[in-house]
């Protein structure tokens, strides 16, 4: 009779072959986070959004019995230097008059898409509030600059206001890192009381 000739086991791998694939995935999971990292703090780094505003009006103005009342317009650009959408959600625009409050309004939240640039308008009224004509002006050392090329002059009755603009929201960069970031541009703007005009701003 015949010797039968049947299938032989399969041989288990070793020990060493296990160690031998585990070190390798290591080095390869080690070597793939590095990669990230390196371009998360040098590429991708998020980056808080560029602000500039670039021109702001009064279409309307009245002062009676030393008391003043206006509609404010801002006029910004906002660009997103990142590498994924800018989402802002917490913003507002203030308006500031010795100190004291005398405008405010939310600013729409919204979203930029990576190194685009998008156009912010906002206006809204201010409602009546007493001028203080001893109050000194800081806008360009205690006489009023015009910023928009023109030479700069001294003013006559003037006003000075401050715009804060404020920014707030996230970036997310690669889809699981996800950075706050914020924006801010605070301007003194000086008014003419004879009727209403913008004599410049500096922010």
């Amino acid at each position: 009779m015949g010797k039968s000739s049947g299938n032989k086991p399969p041989k288990r791998p070793s020990g060493r072959t296990n160690l031998a694939s585990c070190i390798v995935a290591t080095i390869f999971l080690i070597f793939i986070i590095i990669i990230i990292l390196i371009l998360y703090f040098t590429m991708l780094k998020p980056q808080n959004p560029k602000l500039k505003v670039n021109a702001i009006q009064l279409p309307s103005f009245s002062l009676s019995n030393n008391t003043v009342n206006f509609i404010f317009s801002q006029y910004a650009t906002i660009n997103n230097p990142n590498h994924g959408v800018f989402s802002h959600y917490d913003s507002s625009l203030q308006l500031l008059y010795g100190g004291n409050q005398i405008g405010f309004m939310f600013i729409p939240a919204g979203k930029i898409s990576s190194g685009k640039m998008e156009y912010m308008a906002a206006t809204f009224s201010v409602k009546s509030f007493p001028l203080t004509f001893n109050q000194p002006l800081t806008f360009g050392g205690g006489g009023v600059t015009v910023t928009d090329g023109v030479n700069g002059f001294r003013a006559g009755p003037a006003l000075e206001i401050e715009s804060r603009v404020e920014l707030a929201g996230r970036v997310r960069v690669l889809h699981f890192f996800t950075h706050h970031v914020e924006a801010r541009a605070y301007c003194r703007v000086a008014i003419s009381v004879s009727d209403g005009s913008v004599i410049g701003f500096h922010c």
